[in-house]
């Protein structure tokens, strides 16, 4: 808060991430977690959210023939039991996040319809609410999240239209938009999702704790607000 009592300006968050990703949405969840904690502050961090496209596996074909342990341990070269290991471990992370997955009902899908979709809601400020229902249907319903029918399906469920989904799915209208999120996490350096750039120059990798992002977004409210009343106060 400035000292003539005007609103500092939100953090900006920008987050690198799959739908396919179970790191991501355990990252993602962790962060509103984080949110809700600095919800209750005197002075809370205000944040915009902007979620862009990040895919993991783009070979990935759209009807993918097996279950989750058949993709990781062709795609990894992995033996099944370490994958079946693996695929436990995330699921108790998770659980303690709140998120019930369900790696014995998923379905490997390609996710750049998905990512597509998600700019279309972004441009109907949806992308939100898309973004969950995404997540969601993927891990933990068993929802098919690469055809189109099954996409305007989840699109119509967030409230987007349905007509105009199927459009901007069949004519790739947002195919650019993913390459050019693509495009900016090469330019990041970023490898690995979740990534999520804070104000645009402060990088978090993985699927942090909460009070990882609670302690970070508090730390940089507070030295903007020292920023804009020392400047405030200069100007006076």
């Amino acid at each position: 808060m400035r000292l003539d009592g005007s609103v500092t300006e939100p953090i900006s968050i920008d987050i690198w991430s799959d739908i396919a990703c179970p790191w991501c949405y355990i990252g993602k969840r962790n962060l509103e977690k984080g949110l809700e904690a600095t919800a209750g502050d005197d002075d809370a961090p205000q944040v915009n959210i902007t979620f862009h496209s990040f895919e993991l596996s783009p070979d990935t074909p759209v009807d993918f023939d097996g279950d989750e342990i058949d993709f990781l341990s062709g795609h990894k070269g992995m033996p099944r039991e370490q994958v079946e290991q693996m695929l436990s471990h995330v699921t108790g992370v998770a659980e303690n996040a709140g998120l019930q997955y369900r790696f014995d009902l998923l379905q490997h899908t390609n996710t750049v319809k998905a990512h597509e979709l998600l700019h279309f809601a972004k441009a109907n400020d949806l992308q939100h609410e898309m973004e969950e229902r995404l997540m969601s249907a993927y891990f933990t319903e068993g929802k098919h999240v690469g055809r189109i029918d099954d996409l305007v399906e989840l699109a119509v469920e967030v409230g987007l239209d349905a007509d105009q989904a199927r459009e901007a799915l069949e004519s790739s209208r947002h195919l650019q938009d993913v390459r050019q999120d693509q495009a900016q996490a090469q330019a990041y350096g970023i490898q690995g999702v979740p990534f999520f750039v804070i104000d645009g120059q402060y990088g978090i990798s993985g699927a942090q704790p909460p009070a990882a992002f609670e302690n970070v977004l508090r730390d940089l409210w507070a030295k903007r607000g020292e920023a804009e009343e020392e400047t405030a106060a200069v100007q006076a």
